[in-house]
């Protein structure tokens, strides 16, 4: 029978002295070893489950490792080897796992997503507003975290301040290059799933409130006010260009001579000047090439068509200098520049173009996931007709001497 042993007690432990030799103290099966130079190491004398050789693993030494925290090692070691796994190798591999995760931060992934991206030939202005957006609302909170550690709670809590702010666009496309970098993640091995997946239904999307616009009936009138309005010509043209172009407030204003293709007549904005961060092709009718005619002489020499009204010239104009004119032109809550975009839709939409060319040409995301996915049609050569109609319906309702555009008479569509 084999002999029982004594459970060793803390008080033994600490009476232990050091002798000539190293010594064993038993606890069931040796567990401590007191050195010669005092020092008590926790230690575990098995048999491999293979080989079946005789091998000693280390706990740690003792007081840093208690005796209850020895016993719990030596009873999981013990447990190992009831499975096949010897208890040496699993420690490495554990500490391999460690040291792994500890290199696998989420910058340090964001990092290869980022050089992957580049690879793939993604735009460098795209990539690089994708990075600075990181920068500034997700590696303050978690970069030097392991990504196998990157919980939904961690990433919803670095995210608050945005919400707190109402920035809830940019909550939700910090969430898709968030998401991104994760999926990478996934695709390469280094983590099995990703739990930031749905972290976009944590934050609510606020009510949507519509923009004061007007009727398609009271354009003649706006078109008169705005002939007449003391504003300066640069403000009347962005403007037209806004109401012909279909485009945002920060949009108009911000349209480069480099993104203007005179000869296929059509305006290209990349996609970091876009809200839903995709490249967006605008048909430019003759009444909008008209409005780049008389910006030519002020600002051809510059990157901006529509440039500060003040040296040294080298910015875009306000995003509200179009809200302020309209609003002296006596529409206060009555329209504002981005409820032209509203305007022009209720118009085409009267007209009987087809839904989805429309919405298209407001750059507007279908919110059908599935849909979205497959359908990728530009509606290219519908936009630039439909275009066309809108440029000479704005040019018939601001009865031909009004408009900066206008300069001839409207074919009457369905007369």
């Amino acid at each position: 029978m084999p002999k029982n042993v004594a459970p060793i007690t803390d008080t033994q432990i600490k009476n232990t002295k050091p002798k000539d030799k190293d010594y064993p103290i038993y606890d069931g099966g040796g567990l401590l070893l007191i050195k010669t130079t005092g020092v008590k190491m926790w230690q575990f004398r098995y048999s491999r489950p293979i080989t079946k050789k005789r091998t000693t693993i280390s706990f740690g030494s003792y007081p840093e490792v208690s005796l209850q925290q020895a016993r719990k090692q030596r009873d999981d070691a013990r447990e190992l080897i009831k499975q096949g796994i010897d208890p040496q190798e699993h420690k490495i591999e554990l500490e391999q796992q460690k040291e792994l995760a500890l290199n696998n931060t989420f910058y340090a992934i964001a990092e290869r997503w980022h050089k992957f991206k580049t690879e793939q030939g993604l735009e460098a202005q795209t990539l690089s507003k994708a990075w600075r957006s990181l920068e500034n609302h997700v590696f303050p909170y978690i970069k030097d975290i392991p990504i196998a550690q990157v919980t939904a709670v961690k990433a919803i809590t670095a995210l608050q301040p945005l919400k707190n702010n109402n920035k809830h666009e940019t909550v939700k496309r910090v969430c898709r290059r968030i998401n991104e970098i994760m999926y990478y993640a996934v695709n390469t091995g280094i983590i099995e799933t990703n739990p930031l997946a749905k972290i976009t239904d944590a934050f609510s999307s606020p009510k949507v409130k519509n923009q004061p616009t007007i009727n398609p009936n009271d354009l003649p009138e706006f078109m008169q006010a705005l002939s007449m309005a003391r504003i300066e010509l640069q403000t009347r043209c962005v403007i037209e260009w806004q109401l012909l172009t279909l485009t945002r407030p920060s949009e108009a204003v911000g349209a480069r001579w480099q993104e203007i293709d005179f000869e296929r007549k059509l305006w290209s904005i990349p996609a970091e000047r876009m809200k839903m961060d995709r490249p967006h092709n605008i048909p430019l009718s003759s009444q909008a090439l008209k409005i780049l005619e008389i910006m030519k002489p002020t600002s051809e020499k510059g990157e901006f068509i529509f440039s500060t009204a003040r040296p040294p010239y080298n910015k875009p104009m306000s995003s509200q200098t179009a809200n302020m004119a309209i609003k002296r032109m006596g529409y206060k809550d009555k329209l504002v520049a981005h409820g032209l975009r509203s305007l022009a839709s209720t118009a085409l939409n009267e007209q009987g173009f087809n839904y989805d060319v429309i919405e298209s040409a407001l750059s507007h995301v279908d919110k059908n996931a599935v849909r979205r996915a497959y359908n990728r049609a530009e509606y290219d050569q519908q936009k630039r007709i439909m275009l066309d109609w809108w440029g000479d319906f704005v040019e018939q309702a601001s009865k031909g001497n009004v408009s900066l555009s206008g300069n001839r008479a409207l074919k009457i569509i369905n007369g």
